[in-house]
Parts: C-alpha cells; structure tokens; sequence
C-alpha cells in the first residue's frame, strides 16, 4: 500500500472557514504550556501533581476516544460535536481563572480530557466531507498549518501576557476568549454536509491520521483513533497477544512497537519538561517563548516533510527523525549538570527544543507513511485501533512514570530514560524495513523515493472490523 502525501498546499488557507481553527488552537496550546505553570507557581503543586494531571487527562482521552468515534459515526452535524468541543474550553478556562484550586484543576483538566476527541473526529469527517478526493490532500495540510499558526499564537500571547507582568490566572480568561471566538465562527460558517462519512473513512488517508498527531501536539497528549466501537475488551487483547507472539518480527507488529516506544518517550519528556525549566530558573514568560520556538520549528519543517520522506524514503526519514530527538532528549540531560540560574539555559533550551520540534514534524508525516504502508493486506481498522489503544497506554504510562522518575530521582534520569526508549526504537525500525523488504521487495514509491502522483495512488482497502488473526 503507497500512499501520495501533500504537505505543501497550492494556498496556505484552501478554505476560508479554516480560519475557526485558529483560535481554538491558540487556546489549547497556551493552556497546554500554561498548565504546569499553574500548578507548580500559583497552586504550589508539585511535580507528581502535574504528573496526575497529565494521566488523568490522557486516561480520560482514551476513553472518551471510543464514545466521540461511535457518536459521529452516528450525528451527521459536525458544527455540534465543534461547538461542544470549543464552548466545553472557553468555558472550563473561565472557572479556572475565577476559582483556581488543585482540585478543581484536576478534574476539569479530566473534563478537558473527555472533550478532546469531539473536536478531533469532528474536524478530520469535516475536512473530508468538504473537500473532494482530488483536494483532500490540500485540505488537510491547511488544516495542519492553521493548527500551527494557532499553536504559535497561543504561546506568544501566554509570552506577551507575562512579560507584560500579567498574572497567570487571568490569562485563563484570554484563552477562553479565544476558544469563545472559534465557537461562534462554527456555528457562522459551519453548515449542514453535503455527504455523511464515517470514521472508517479516515483510516484510507494519511493526511488524516497525520492532522490527528498534530493536534495531540498542541493538546500535549496522544488523541487516539478508533475507527468503531471495541468488542468485549479480554477477547480483542487475547487474540493481539498471540497475534503479536507469532508475528513479531512482521511490519506491521514492529511499527506498532516503534511507535509505543516513542509515543512512550515524548511523553515520558514533556511531562517533566516544562516543570525542569521553571526550577534552574527560566521565566515563565520565556517558557513560553521556549515552546514557541518549538512550534515554529515544527510550522517550518512540517511542509519539507512530505518532500523529504519522498526523497530519503520514509524508512531513512523516521530513524533519522527519531535518532536526531534522542540527540536533543541526551542534550537536556546535558543542560541539567548546569549550575541553577546559568543565563545560557534559556538559549540553549530555545535551540534544543526547537530542534525537537522540527525532528516531530518530520516524524510525524514518516511514521504515519509507514503505518500506511504496513496496512497493507490488513484491515485498517482493527490495526489503527490497536495503533491508537498502545499509544494511549504509551502516553498514560509516560506522563505517570516521568513525574515519579522526576521526583523521586532527578530530571536527569527522566531525560536519560526518554532518549533510551528513543534508541531502543531505532533498531526496530530498521527492522520495519526488513521485513518489508522481505516480503514484498525494496520499498517502492511512496516509501523510498518519488510518491506515485495522486492518479496512481491506489485506492485503499474498505474497514473491515476484525481483531488481529487469533
């Protein structure tokens, strides 16, 4: 299975109701920065508690995923799953900066959690129902770049806020001023679809799946992708464990790992990462801008990727990826043998993280081909669900172990320990292309070298639901 991959639109914006996603996003990634902030300097929370709050939320995801997915399946109005999603924000920041308590912030950061995937299904069915197949491509990645816009956004307006001397609590207000503004742009240029798709329909694009990594970025969590609904829980993990003991070394079980490990990794990171800055002294006004540069980055390479991964094969494009983040993961570790209060964190932060934002834009598109790819003789379905069911756990499992490692240990161990997982993935992805290679030749078009152009790209197999071969 090829896929053609456009990451670089003919126009920036394709439609201009794209625009609603701007400032929503520029909610989420604020708050997303914001959060440990909050917890750490106004709430005197500890580590563990932004730990907790990160696993209730991811836990909370997971679930949600599965209810979100059934119910789109099954309301033809996007604009309601939308407004939901938005108004839930702007409204759950409000109280936030009204009555800021530990408490409170854990459960409605869980709310926040249960909320998620609404906007997420909604958004991906919507793309595909507004534009044709010939424009989906398009469509997509003005999607993904009015999601990094607003990403941007948001983090220089946390930025100007706090230099400006701004207290954190009343930026909650500014953020839900601007998840506000998406919510009546949904309900002005968001009308009826002329078509009704599915979930199971995202499965046969890879510019859906990628959106979907992309706002799992600006949420600092995975959204998970479940097609339909699970069957009895104990049957489907059943029929993967002896799947995945007799076929291990197949694409598909291996990819599946690689992406565990590494979905393992950013969270085990980034859950204890904005807490390290605050303690050798980084401003909050430059954490944020820290965060910045990082999603600049990740705007700049986003649109290279699809080129890249045509031009070094994906394979070479996600081990190179993943190799040059254990780079920066082994360089922060680096940062932490720095006497606290050194004035050359703060740079050395903004490069390093950039970097890091780069290195995910690129992994992100390659990963996502190769997952593609892998699905090939397999129902899409079945595979992305069990995909999406192992990167929550991967997500719910990192941000729950980094904050213990953090605390317990040392932010040194956490980072030492994330770039490890990294590493640990790099062999099994060259085994990936192995056992590709092993069964169907050298990578083709589409995984090494040119993709095939969009008249050529193959039409992918229908959903069939079925649990792995038991």
């Amino acid at each position: 299975m090829t896929a053609h991959l456009s990451t670089w639109p003919g126009r920036i914006l394709a439609r201009p109701w794209l625009l609603l996603f701007v400032p929503v996003n520029a909610a989420t990634s604020g708050f997303g920065v914001m959060l440990p902030l909050l917890i750490l300097l106004r709430l005197h929370g500890t580590l563990l508690d932004v730990a907790l709050a990160a696993t209730l939320f991811n836990g909370a995801v997971i679930g949600a995923s599965v209810l979100w997915g059934y119910l789109s399946d099954r309301w033809p109005d996007r604009r309601l799953f939308l407004v939901l999603n938005f108004a839930g924000y702007a409204v759950i920041y409000a109280v936030l900066g009204a009555f800021p308590s530990l408490p409170l912030l854990l459960g409605l950061y869980t709310v926040v959690g249960l909320l998620a995937p609404a906007g997420a299904s909604a958004s991906n069915l919507l793309i595909l129902e507004r534009f044709p197949e010939t424009e989906r491509g398009r469509g997509f990645a003005s999607f993904q770049e009015m999601s990094i816009f607003g990403s941007i956004a948001g983090v220089i307006v946390g930025y100007l806020w706090l230099l400006d001397g701004g207290a954190l609590p009343p930026l909650l207000f500014v953020f839900a001023a601007l998840a506000a503004a998406s919510t009546v742009a949904a309900l002005a240029a968001v009308g009826p679809s002329t078509r009704r798709l599915t979930t199971g329909h995202v499965a046969g694009h890879p510019e859906s799946l990628i959106s979907r990594l992309r706002e799992s970025t600006a949420l600092r969590a995975i959204i998970p992708f479940f097609p339909g609904r699970p069957g009895r829980p104990d049957r489907p993990l059943r029929r993967l464990g002896h799947w995945a003991a007799r076929e291990i070394r197949e694409e598909i079980a291996l990819i599946l790992t690689a992406s565990f490990l590494f979905t393992f990794a950013s969270n085990l990171f980034n859950t204890s990462y904005t807490p390290y800055m605050e303690s050798v002294g980084i401003s909050s006004a430059a954490i944020f801008l820290v965060n910045g540069g990082n999603n600049t980055a990740q705007g700049l390479f986003f649109p290279l990727s699809g080129t890249l991964a045509a031009r070094e094969g994906s394979d070479r494009l996600v081990r190179q990826s993943t190799y040059f983040r254990s780079l920066g993961y082994l360089a922060m570790a680096g940062f932490t043998f720095l006497p606290v209060g050194v004035g050359i964190a703060f740079g050395a932060n903004l490069v390093v993280f950039a970097g890091l934002g780069a290195a995910i834009a690129l992994y992100s598109t390659a990963s996502t081909l190769l997952l593609f790819r892998g699905l090939e003789g397999h129902p899409p379905g079945t595979f992305l669900g069990v995909n999406s069911a192992l990167g929550g756990g991967a997500a719910v499992l990192g941000a729950g172990l980094s904050g213990l490692l953090s605390y317990y240990g040392s932010y040194r161990l956490t980072f030492l320990a994330s770039a490890a997982a990294l590493l640990v993935s790099l062999p099994v992805w060259s085994a990936v292309e192995v056992a590709y290679a092993r069964r169907h030749g050298p990578p083709g078009p589409g995984a090494r070298g040119r993709p095939p152009p969009p008249s050529e790209a193959p039409t992918p197999a229908p959903e069939r639901r079925a649990a792995p071969p038991s």
